[in-house]
């Protein structure tokens, strides 16, 4: 997709960070655009924002893993501006931290639930819409770099970008023939609220194996303040999605050196000696970040962030 003037657009977790640079770049670019956001107060702070601009933004409160309310939503984006979103950007996540051998179901329920099933919610109720429509479009969705680097402090969240990565592959070959491409984003720190995402934790699913409180979620706050700004991660979502390819690796002035970085650690797991280069490997790394800037965020870690809940007797400190 080359040209996005008078386009609409439909991008989910809209109401701030990393959402919210997508608006406003592609608002710019000339894109009627939807922002869909499970917060209102976010969704009023960034209408705020656009009609000081002028710009024809309009705001949809959405829990996306309710299918029905995500349909209907969708229906209210082609009542508003006329015709179906043919630029669809899924970008709404959450996370949460603490070690694998902690989480419980309701971690999985929560995270995947918001950061998978609901980016399949989203693929299944518009992509035969944008088929239909018959103008060609794209699909962009915000994965993780985690989809591709394990993580075991944030496992929930690690299983659920893997399997987004996969399945945008899958949509990239199937909507070829349609004229409808596919662009899935990985980056890494964002400067964004996703370290508030625990705010919007369904009550069902609350029971949590990690140690989630006030001040763990400000220490959070500190690491995603060192994160790209939004705007520009938007920026570079919208080159990628014009140039038509399927990963874009915000972090990386050389995203093939960073793929290679990852396919040789796939590598490395299938023997023995491998498996010892890549312990080899993380002692350097760790060594060589010590010094850094995120490093020094990190060792300040005296709330527990990232530990089990302090009644798990079976997890190690």
């Amino acid at each position: 997709m080359k040209d996005f003037k008078g386009r609409v657009a439909f991008i989910t977790g809209g109401g701030s960070g990393a959402g919210l640079g997508q608006a406003k770049v592609f608002s710019e670019a000339g894109c009627k655009v939807v922002i869909a956001d499970v917060r209102q107060d976010h969704l009023d702070e960034a209408m705020d924002y656009f009609k000081d601009k002028n710009a024809q933004v309009h705001a949809i409160q959405l829990d996306l893993t309710d299918r029905k309310a995500y349909i209907a939503a969708a229906d209210e984006a082609e009542k508003v501006f006329g015709e179906t979103p043919t630029l669809v950007i899924q970008t709404a996540g959450v996370n949460t931290f603490g070690p694998a051998e902690a989480s419980t179901f309701e971690d999985y329920d929560w995270v995947v639930g918001v950061d998978l099933n609901a980016v399949i919610n989203g693929m299944v109720i518009f992509v035969p819409r944008v088929i239909k429509h018959g103008k060609g479009g794209h699909f962009a969705t915000v994965s993780s770099w985690g989809g591709f680097v394990s993580t075991p402090t944030c496992t929930p969240y690690s299983v659920a970008k893997a399997g987004v990565n996969m399945l945008m592959e899958c949509y990239y070959s199937a909507l070829k023939p349609y004229g409808i491409g596919v662009t899935t984003l990985c980056p890494t720190n964002i400067r964004s609220n996703i370290g508030e995402a625990v705010y919007t934790r369904p009550k069902h699913l609350a029971n949590t194996g990690y140690n989630v409180n006030e001040q763990t979620i400000d220490y959070l706050r500190k690491i995603h303040a060192q994160g790209m700004d939004p705007v520009e991660l938007a920026q570079r979502l919208k080159k990628g999605i014009e140039d038509d390819v399927l990963f874009v690796l915000p972090f990386s002035d050389n995203p093939e050196e960073a793929m290679r970085g990852y396919c040789d650690t796939l590598m490395k797991y299938v023997t023995a000696e491998g498996m010892k280069q890549l312990e080899d490997d993380a002692k350097k790394r760790r060594k060589a970040m010590a010094n850094s800037q995120e490093a020094a965020i990190y060792a300040q870690n005296d709330v527990g962030w990232g530990k089990a809940r302090p009644d798990l007797d079976w997890v190690k400190d």
